[in-house]
């Protein structure tokens, strides 16, 4: 990967741009050339959400089968809009090597502790800081460079103590400047915390480190933590102390106490929190859930894309209660957008298929399908039958106990169930009807008579939609006047005028704040 590999970049209006990726030295961001961004032409390491195989992406289903071996073809979706970078390789083991070794360094960063995850960014962020400070680009940094560097950072040490750790840090042969290996020594030798060499002290009885006992007093008495052991103690000892000479000796550095207090093993988060520790066998209804509005929305609500993999993602980030909204399709096929509105629209089967897939990858806990349904009863029975066949068993088409119908099922019993919420036809409703009513509380029905598209020509509507959504927004951030009170428990909104009657007072309504319900779920 860091010999660099040339390939294909799809785009979804034009042919496809030949390019020479690679991974940098520094195995933290892919870049590719010829780019008219240069040094920005790069995607961080950091910033990859998920490396899928073959051509699931929507890039790749705008072209025909059989145009690219699927076993050529990955996408990398980046950054917090999921954007998707569409490659095809020369060969399907290139493309494997790529997808594997991207999937180890996002496994490395997910996994390592937090201090190993801040030594890579700071080490990253080190380095432009050199490029920049390296005013003659030889590839060094002479004192005179590091003391503006040290001001530009607002670093107040007295020029002495700088100095001093300059010509300590200078251990090469070039006398008198600084490599990048030797700033960064510099660098740490000198951010150094003094409140954690003062604590050192304070629990070892001013020794310049810890053994297993004081250890276990810092432990004890500073962090509060309970049933600490003297062998535990030396556990943490070998795990963080880096000279080999203190741990030989069992005891604790100033660095080695750095290295522990800034990891997850110090960390104040109670590490069994990490996975689901509340009662997950009360009633659904006692949970708050975490849930997505217009799921399938990229963007904007007006005029964006929609996307089934939009479903992908939220599920595996720990959404539990995803929106599905369903209009009549083309060739008998219920599709999913929002109505009236300028929004792309997907298949109600491909989101079924999504949300199949990734329901359960990251969380066990049941899935809530929210239908929105504006359907016509033969699309209907087609959504159903898509429902009961791609989800299988998975699907809960269990009733609520009419022997305790207030009494929901629990997150436990529901595990991996993938539940349907929506409003029933009428029982008494003809076999040959054609149309279901849809409810008034749909988000639908609440879009404004003036943001509705109306029939006629495209582009008229999206100019028409742009200019209405700009006059609502800068109406709102002019009238909005929403203000706390006094009382933590209650809070005042300053309702605003309606339409036409701007020059009447808002009246003031006061309002309860929610009690807080048991804990969330998922």
């Amino acid at each position: 990967m860091q010999a660099g590999t040339q390939m294909v970049k799809l785009r979804g209006s034009s042919k496809g741009l030949v390019r020479f990726y690679f991974l940098d030295e520094h195995r933290s961001c892919i870049r590719w050339r010829p780019s008219r961004k240069n040094e920005k032409a790069k995607i961080s390491i950091d910033s990859i959400q998920e490396v899928s195989e073959g051509r699931q992406s929507e890039i790749f289903q705008r072209y025909p089968d059989g145009i690219f071996d699927p076993n050529c073809c990955f996408s990398i979706y980046h950054g917090s809009h999921r954007e998707s970078l569409d490659l095809v390789s020369p060969s399907g083991d290139e493309a494997r090597t790529w997808v594997t070794g991207l999937r180890y360094l996002m496994a490395g960063i997910s996994d390592e502790d937090s201090l190993a995850r801040r030594q890579r960014t700071r080490d990253q962020w080190l380095k432009q800081t050199f490029d920049e400070a390296d005013k003659n680009g030889d590839g060094s940094l002479s004192i005179g460079e590091v003391l503006q560097l040290l001001h530009k950072l607002n670093v107040n040490l007295p020029r002495q103590r700088v100095k001093q750790m300059f010509k300590e840090a200078d251990t090469d042969d070039h006398q008198g400047t600084l490599g990048f290996e030797e700033f960064c020594a510099f660098y740490k030798m000198m951010s150094t915390r003094r409140d954690l060499y003062l604590l050192m002290l304070t629990y070892s009885d001013h020794k310049d480190h810890l053994d297993a006992a004081d250890l276990q007093r810092f432990l004890e008495v500073e962090q509060k933590m309970a049933g600490v052991t003297l062998e535990s103690c030396r556990d943490i000892i070998k795990q963080f102390e880096p000279c080999p000479e203190n741990k030989s000796k069992g005891v604790l550095g100033i660095d080695g106490f750095t290295n522990y207090t800034r990891s997850p093993a110090g960390d104040i988060f109670n590490p069994e929190h990490h996975g689901v520790h509340q009662d997950m066998t009360r009633p659904l209804s006692h949970y708050f859930i975490t849930s997505s509005h217009n799921t399938y929305l990229v963007g904007d609500q007006l005029m964006s894309q929609s996307r089934a993999d939009m479903y992908a993602w939220v599920l595996q980030a720990g959404c539990r209660c995803v929106e599905v909204d369903c209009w009549d399709g083309p060739d008998g096929e219920p599709i999913v957008h929002h109505g009236y509105t300028l929004t792309s629209k997907i298949l109600f089967k491909d989101v079924i298929e999504t949300i199949n897939k990734y329901a359960f990858v990251k969380n066990e806990y049941p899935v809530i399908l929210s239908i929105e349904n504006h359907c016509s009863v033969i699309q209907q029975k087609k959504m159903a039958q898509y429902l009961t066949d791609i989800l299988g068993d998975k699907l809960d088409l269990s009733s609520v106990s009419s022997e305790d119908a207030t009494m929901l099922p629990s997150p436990q019993m529901l595990k991996g169930k993938i539940l349907v919420k929506g409003k029933k036809l009428p029982a008494n409703i003809s076999e040959d009807a054609e149309e279901g009513e849809v409810s008034d509380e749909d988000s639908a029905d609440e879009i404004d008579e003036d943001c509705k598209l109306l029939n006629g020509d495209v582009a008229t509507n999206r100019k028409r939609v742009e200019n209405i959504a700009k006059k609502k927004l800068d109406s709102l951030m002019k009238e909005s006047k929403i203000r706390d009170c006094e009382d933590p428990n209650d809070f005042t909104v300053s309702t605003l005028p309606s339409s036409g009657k701007l020059g009447h007072k808002a009246e003031g309504k006061k309002v309860r704040a929610l009690q807080p319900m048991r804990s969330a779920c998922g």
